[in-house]
């Protein structure tokens, strides 16, 4: 089930437009889920500005559709803004409170808590000062660095830590990669998965959707959502 926050114009090639939806039409399609169906997990994709993260908030107050992944997605693979920067302050002081997990990559974490993140231990730092806005689980991604391997940090509520390593594979087919790895994760939860044990299927399932690729378009292909999922991922 979705609730449209913003429309994109979009290809393999990246977002060419975006438009926002009235405020009062995302409280309708709140209400008209929560009305009917149970629901075991949810998780945030594209939130567009200030209004839309407000009223988005506002809504998940009211509503129980267990527990929250923020994925806080900012910029298309293209380079289309999908968040206006005045919202970030909005996403920190209001939706991360409300977040189990929110699964920034590097740039996006360096937006949120305004510093470079470039070596393993500024990524460790980051998730501390990422939990310190209220969030109770962290997991920075590490695809957008340059090491060999694809290295997440991970950092739970309880203190925690550990790092999720995969081979970096060289593919142009990785539109999709964040929104896949934490819809993967909200699925896990919403099946009753352990926490740590869905984090971690998340990083196999991303890392096989990947791999494997399919072939569409002529840009960034999406991630393969029927790959083969295999136990590749070393946790240290």
């Amino acid at each position: 089930m979705s609730i449209i926050v913003a429309l994109t114009a979009q290809n393999t090639y990246g977002v060419q437009d975006s438009l926002a939806i009235p405020s009062a039409f995302i409280e309708e399609q709140f209400d008209s889920l929560a009305a009917d169906f149970t629901i075991g997990a949810a998780k945030t994709g594209m939130l567009a500005d200030v209004e839309r993260v407000e009223t988005v908030v506002k809504k998940l107050k009211q509503v129980d559709f267990g527990p929250l992944i923020v994925d806080p997605v900012m910029v298309a693979k293209g380079g289309h803004h999908l968040l206006q920067t005045e919202a970030v302050q909005t996403i920190n002081q209001k939706l991360l409170p409300l977040a189990t997990v929110v699964t920034p990559n590097l740039p996006e974490a360096e937006v949120i808590i305004g510093e470079r993140i470039v070596t393993d231990q500024e990524m460790i730092t980051a998730a501390k000062k990422l939990q310190a806005l209220g969030t109770k689980n962290v997991i920075v991604k590490g695809g957008h660095s340059h090491n060999s391997n694809a290295a997440d940090f991970v950092l739970l509520a309880d203190g925690e830590a550990f790092w999720m390593s995969t081979p970096r594979v060289e593919t142009a087919n990785t539109h999709g990669t964040g929104d896949t790895f934490s819809a993967c994760i909200a699925a896990e939860l919403a099946k009753g998965t352990d926490l740590k044990k869905a984090i971690i299927i998340g990083k196999q399932f991303i890392q096989a959707a990947i791999s494997q690729p399919i072939y569409v378009g002529h840009g960034h292909g999406p991630t393969n959502h029927w790959a083969e999922v295999a136990d590749d991922v070393s946790i240290t």
